[in-house]
């Protein structure tokens, strides 16, 4: 009674040296020195842990002995004092206790409502002001933790990233995060937490404790906090910016991790891979890669996911609802990101910039495919192509890429079309020739409305109303709009490689059609047959000039320039090219030029010394058949008059 009447009145007190508390009793302010010391000086002898005080290690003991502890009748959770667990009770029966006198807040915890009493006190005054950076707030204990963060001496570094916190609890709920540990079971539903408030925020689902309810959506959350934050998706309001990029963000959660790409910071690594993650969420869910874990199915067809947004994006394949329209077109799709894209179609922007050459593309899948083209020079020697064909020595930068490519070797098809049985090397081709059998074309022209099978059509279209033509051939400087047309035009123009060999004579041909159309030649084959008069071809070609000729059937292409006509618009093309003086065949060896391949094809003969054709009446070879065919009707005539 007489040491606590001199905190009353301020008779012999005991006074800190370090911080200026004071205390009636010597010994009380011998204990708190400690607090500063850091002296310890009672250890357990089962684990170690040391205690500044004995009555501390006498309350810990109980741990290894399991005496005197306090069951919770609800989930069977032990605790060393009592009080203790009376507040946990509280978490199963939703009851609060200690109610505010002045707003009727009401609390689980005494404590909670003497810092809370602290706001009316001082009517909403901050008058505890920081002495280093004048910082102002409205309790004592407020001020004391953030007083920690000034004194970085003191702070506890994280031995796996070296972060530092002020508190060591703070500590031990970040070192969760690096091993993915969540130790905090729901003993309703088992699921599982990092933190042990955010399992009492979930408890409160269970013990249908007040929730709070959205006046938009009718959606319920647990705490007011909760509710607020998620005001903001129906207000719009984003009242936290990135000093970066000026992005702004409803929480300030989600600006934290959005600074992680400015940063570059990963703190969360994975345990077996040691990939690095900027979220703990992902994280999670890649662990999932190495375990096979897929606790998400989809209840129509039972496939299964690692995680629940994957599974939420799939059963709109089922209910067939797409949520997200475009303003442009009125588009539906049923993932934002896919919106996203597809609104570049008509913004034309183009984020992903490839840092070698400076080509830009508005996808991030479209920069890593055309970044193979600068890496695959020096991909065996760099290594930056890990995974080898044993067969054919050729690298991937991906293991299911290498299994895919080795089916070219093997020759399995392991992927069947249910209606015509076609086997395909790749799910990917199977998808795309289902949808022969369906009819769907889902890709549609946002300019002109045409609708492609597959993205791939889609982006070749594209390129007929942008006019962009990305493939360069590296000896004439001609650009294409298709990959597939630049190797054609190499192995037409470029190369003298004939590896396709007729059948029937010594002919060689570049590429298979034109093989296709000699042999008919061989076989007397013409399978293009007039309807009108039953005449037969060996060349669609001829049957279109036939068709125009003799039945009027069909639309010439007429040249604007000196009314010229022709059969298609590949031969306008070329004679437009004699209007342009523009001759793009160029032979590999000499500079001459030429209006069109076949030109070229004959001024190469010039270069060579192989005689093809040979006359059946004298056995004298010549290069050109036109050339044979006029000694023939010559030598024919002198062998003749020799008769005569």
């Amino acid at each position: 009674m007489l040491s606590h009447s001199r905190l009353h009145t301020g008779e012999n007190l005991h006074s800190c040296s370090e911080c200026e508390k004071q205390f009636p009793r010597k010994t009380d302010l011998k204990f708190h020195l400690r607090t500063h010391t850091g002296e310890k000086p009672y250890q357990c002898t089962d684990c170690g842990k040391q205690f500044p005080r004995i009555h501390l290690l006498k309350v810990h003991k109980r741990i290894h002995t399991g005496d005197g502890l306090f069951q919770c009748t609800w989930c069977e959770k032990r605790f060393l004092r009592k009080h203790k667990l009376n507040a946990h009770l509280r978490t199963h029966t939703g009851d609060r206790p200690f109610v505010c006198t002045v707003c009727s807040k009401r609390f689980t915890q005494s404590a909670s409502l003497n810092q809370h009493l602290q706001i009316h006190v001082h009517s909403g005054e901050k008058t505890f002001v920081c002495t280093v950076c004048d910082k102002r707030f409205a309790t004592a204990s407020y001020l004391s933790k953030h007083s920690r963060l000034h004194f970085a001496e003191n702070w506890h570094p994280c031995n796996q990233c070296g972060k530092e916190y002020p508190d060591k609890s703070q500590l031990k709920i970040h070192l969760i995060t690096h091993s993915g540990e969540r130790p905090f079971q729901c003993t309703e539903c088992n699921k599982r937490f990092a933190r042990r408030d955010c399992l009492h925020n979930h408890l409160t689902l269970h013990n249908r404790r007040q929730l709070f309810a959205c006046t938009v959506c009718r959606k319920q959350f647990t705490t007011k906090a909760y509710l607020l934050s998620h005001s903001r998706l129906h207000t719009g309001e984003k009242p936290y910016s990135c000093t970066h990029c000026d992005k702004q963000f409803p929480r300030k959660s989600e600006l934290k991790v959005h600074l992680r790409t400015h940063t570059g910071d990963k703190p969360f690594q994975c345990n077996i891979c040691h990939r690095q993650f900027s979220m703990s969420t992902t994280l999670h869910d890649h662990t999932r890669t190495h375990t096979g874990e897929k606790p998400f199915k989809c209840t129509v067809c039972d496939k299964q996911f690692t995680t629940k947004s994957s599974l939420n994006v799939h059963q709109r394949v089922h209910t067939g609802e797409k949520p997200y329209p475009c303003t442009v077109c009125y588009k539906w799709f049923r993932q934002h990101v896919a919106l996203i894209k597809h609104l570049r179609l008509h913004t034309g922007e183009k984020p992903f910039v490839c840092s070698v050459c400076g080509k830009q593309f508005s996808q991030n899948s479209s920069l890593q495919g055309h970044k193979l083209i600068h890496t695959q020079t020096n991909s065996s020697s760099s290594g930056s192509f890990k995974h080898k064909c044993p067969e054919c020595g050729k690298c991937f930068p991906a293991n299911c890429k290498l299994i895919e490519h080795r089916r070219i070797h093997t020759g399995e098809k392991p992927f069947e079309c249910t209606v015509c049985s076609k086997r395909f090397s790749v799910v990917g081709n199977l998808v795309k020739h289902s949808r022969i059998h369906s009819g769907l074309k889902p890709y549609s022209c946002h300019v002109c409305d045409k609708a492609f099978s597959d993205t791939g059509n889609l982006n070749t279209h594209m390129r007929l109303h942008s006019g962009d033509k990305p493939y360069k051939c590296s000896l004439c400087n001609k650009h294409f709009s298709q990959s597939s047309n630049l190797q054609q035009h190499k192995r037409h123009i470029h190369s003298n490689r004939r590896p396709y060999h007729c059948p029937y004579c010594v002919r060689q041909f570049k590429v298979p059609d034109v093989l296709k159309l000699h042999v008919r030649i061989h076989t007397g084959e013409k399978p293009y047959f007039c309807s009108h008069c039953q005449e037969r071809f060996r060349i669609r070609k001829h049957l279109n000039v036939h068709l125009l000729k003799k039945h009027n059937e069909g639309t010439w292409v007429t040249c604007h320039l000196c009314d010229k006509k022709y059969v298609g618009k590949n031969d306008l093309k070329r004679h437009l090219l004699q209007h342009e003086n523009v001759k793009p065949y160029v032979c590999s060896n000499c500079p001459k030029c030429f209006y069109t391949t076949s030109e070229l094809k004959s001024h190469q003969i010039v270069h060579t010394d192989f005689k093809r054709y040979c006359c059946s009446l004298c056995d004298k070879s010549f290069k050109r058949r036109d050339t044979v065919k006029l000694h023939f009707k010559r030598c024919f005539d002198a062998l003749r008059l020799n008769d005569i």
